[in-house]
C-alpha cells in the first residue's frame, strides 16, 4: 500500500478524535417505501479525477437499458456536472431547491434524460450555502433520497473524505469506491475507506461507556499505532460483549471497489489486491465489482459534449459496464434500518 500504510497506522487516539468530530447521524437509513428490491448505489472517489462521475452516468444508463426505472442524482453539491455528461442543459430545478425548501420532494426535481427510464436530479445551482449542508439538512436530504420512487437510485458523490460525503456513502445499500490506477488515487481510496469505517464504528455505539472503552484501549496499547481491525480486536479483549456487538455492526460495512481507466494487466490486478489489503486492515469484506478500461471513444465524447451512451462508449466499455451491472444486481439487498 506504500505510503498509505503509514497513514492507516497513525496513533489510535487520532482515530478516536475523528470519531468524535464526525458527530452523530442517528437515522441515516430509513425504510424505503418501495420494498426490499430497491437499490441505492452511491459512487465515491477518494480524490477528484478518478472518473467517478463517468462511472455513475454510464452505470445508470446501463441499468435503465435493462428496463429498470433509474434516478441519477448529482450529489456533488459543490460542482455538479452529470447533465453535461448526458449532453443536457443545466436543469432549472436542482437539489438546492429541496435543501432550501423551495421544493417539497426530490421527485418533483427529476427531469427526463435522453435515455428512456432514466431521470436526473441535478446538483446545487448557484447556491454555495448548500455545498456543505447543515446536519438537519443532510438528514432530510438522505431520507428523501432513500424514498425516491425508483428501482435504482444512483448517487454521484463529491470527491474526498468529508464527513458529509461519507454519510451519504454509508446510507446507500451499495457504496462503490472508484479508484484510478495512480498512487495518489490509491492512497486516497484507502483514506476514504478508513474514514467510512470509523464513521460506521461511531454509529455502532454512542454512549459514554463506549467512548471510555475506546480511550482505555488507546492508553493500554503502549502508544503503538493500531490499524482499525486491531482496534476492534482490542475492544473485544477488554469487553467481550461490547466487542461482539461491535463486530456484528462492523460486518454491515461492505463497500465495493471499482478500478477505472485500466490500461494493462497490472492495473487489472490492482482491484483484487486492494480488496485483500483493505480486508486485512479493516477486518471486513471489501467486494470487487469490476473494472473499466480507459475508453478513447468515451473520452472523445466528453470533449465533444456528446452523451455517454451506446456507441460513444466503445464496445469494450459497454461490455465491462454490463458485467458490473450484472454483478451489482446479483448482490442481495438487505432490509434497511428503520429510522
Amino acid at each position: 500500500m506504500g505510503s498509505s500504510g503509514d497513514d492507516e497506522s497513525r496513533r489510535i487516539d487520532e482515530a478516536v478524535t475523528a470519531l468524535g468530530e464526525l458527530g452523530t447521524a442517528g437515522a441515516l437509513r430509513p425504510r424505503s417505501g418501495r420494498g426490499g428490491d430497491r437499490r441505492i448505489v452511491a459512487i465515491a472517489g477518494g480524490k477528484g479525477g478518478t472518473g467517478k462521475s463517468v462511472v455513475a452516468v454510464t452505470l445508470a444508463v446501463e441499468l435503465a437499458g435493462r428496463g429498470l426505472d433509474v434516478v441519477l442524482v448529482d450529489g456533488d453539491l459543490g460542482g455538479p456536472n452529470l447533465h453535461s455528461l448526458l449532453a443536457m442543459p443545466f436543469p432549472k430545478a436542482a437539489l438546492s431547491d429541496f435543501i432550501l425548501r423551495r421544493a417539497d420532494t426530490l421527485a418533483e426535481l427529476a427531469v427526463p434524460t435522453p435515455v428512456p427510464r432514466l431521470t436526473l436530479i441535478s446538483g446545487a445551482r448557484n447556491a454555495q450555502s448548500v455545498a456543505s449542508p447543515m446536519h438537519q439538512q443532510k438528514l432530510r436530504l438522505i431520507r428523501a433520497l432513500l424514498a425516491l420512487p425508483a428501482d435504482v437510485v444512483v448517487i454521484d458523490l463529491g470527491a474526498g473524505s468529508h464527513p458529509n460525503v461519507v454519510d451519504f456513502f454509508l446510507a446507500a445499500r451499495h457504496g462503490i469506491m472508484v479508484v484510478a490506477p495512480e498512487p495518489t488515487a490509491v492512497e486516497n481510496a484507502y483514506r476514504f475507506l478508513k474514514a467510512a469505517f470509523l464513521r460506521n464504528l461511531r454509529l455502532a455505539e454512542t454512549g459514554d461507556d463506549f467512548k471510555a472503552l475506546l480511550l482505555q484501549v488507546t492508553q493500554t496499547n503502549d502508544g503503538r499505532a493500531m490499524a482499525p481491525a486491531e482496534l476492534v480486536d482490542a475492544i473485544a479483549r477488554q469487553d467481550p460483549e461490547a466487542g461482539e456487538r461491535l463486530r456484528r455492526h462492523v460486518a454491515t460495512f461492505r463497500p465495493l471497489l471499482l478500478v477505472n481507466r485500466a490500461r494493462d494487466a497490472r492495473d487489472l490486478a490492482l482491484g483484487e489486491g486492494m480488496c485483500a489489503a483493505a480486508s486485512r486492515l479493516f477486518g471486513v469484506e471489501i467486494g470487487y465489482v469490476g473494472h473499466l478500461h480507459h475508453s478513447v471513444p468515451a473520452e472523445m465524447a466528453i470533449r465533444s459534449r456528446l452523451p455517454l451512451v451506446g456507441e460513444h462508449l466503445g464496445r469494450e466499455m459497454e461490455g465491462e459496464l454490463a458485467a458490473i451491472a450484472t454483478r451489482l444486481l446479483a448482490m442481495p439487498v438487505e432490509p434497511e434500518a428503520v429510522a
